[in-house]
């Protein structure tokens, strides 16, 4: 079965990511499933608005590290490249159901969601700097943007995690709801109703102060964030993390 599934009802596009036995770690090819499906849902004039949510009881544990450690991303043309540039253009409604851990790019693709609705169980952390790492997918910008800088900080540096009701007190999600998944889909069917260009020139408003300056920061992360992937420090806290994970 697939790990990146589709499904289209009421003009809905659903990605759910399918990797419920490894807590929805994501692979190169699951990345590349869903920047296809947003690529190809922002072409699509049946398509509405998308949500992205997943099977399971976590929403991603961010990368599968040993996917990583063989594989890393260091190109532009990367799959984890292409997928964040998707987020970063898409053009329709992004809305997403989260529910469990959401780790790493499980919590910054968040930031270029329009809606984020968060389950009960949701939990979110960034722990780049604790794996050698440093932020991505525009994160540095915009949570900052969005917390304050202080906060922010804080956050990415000790790598803490914070639950649903911080999420919507900092502006990272709009609501919570033991089923994150139903209750995104009733916004997004609302959103769906309205005359869709209008939707799309409000989005593209409302991202325009940003679009270039996240652009920028985006194109930098990735240039760092590739360096320090290929480092002994980046090394030591994968092998480190890996023999923790071993001996739980």
């Amino acid at each position: 079965m697939s790990e990146i599934l589709s499904s289209l009802e009421n003009r809905v596009l659903t990605l759910t990511i399918n990797r419920p036995e490894k807590m929805n770690a994501l692979t190169r090819s699951m990345y590349a499933g869903l920047a296809k499906g947003l690529n190809d849902a922002a072409g699509d004039f049946g398509i509405r608005a998308v949500v992205i949510t997943s099977a399971g009881d976590h929403f991603t544990a961010g990368n599968d590290i040993n996917d990583f450690m063989n594989n890393p991303p260091t190109s532009d043309d990367s799959e984890v490249a292409q997928f964040l540039a998707s987020l970063l253009n898409f053009p329709k409604p992004l809305l997403a159901a989260v529910k469990g851990n959401a780790v790493g790019v499980g919590t910054t693709m968040l930031l270029h969601c329009d809606v984020v609705i968060a389950g009960s169980t949701a939990n979110f952390s960034m722990p780049f700097a604790s794996l050698g790492l440093v932020p991505e997918a525009g994160s540095s910008y915009l949570f900052p943007q969005l917390v304050g800088y202080q906060r922010a900080a804080r956050i990415f540096m000790t790598g803490e995690s914070f639950d649903a009701d911080a999420a919507i007190e900092m502006g990272l999600a709009t609501a919570k709801d033991s089923d994150p998944l139903a209750h995104a889909m009733k916004i997004a069917e609302h959103i769906a109703e309205q005359p869709p260009q209008a939707i799309i020139n409000t989005k593209a408003l409302l991202k325009a102060r940003n679009h270039e300056s996240v652009a920028a920061v985006m194109k930098a992360e990735f240039e760092i964030f590739a360096m320090a992937l290929q480092s002994d420090e980046a090394m030591e806290a994968f092998m480190k993390f890996m023999a923790k994970k071993g001996k739980s």
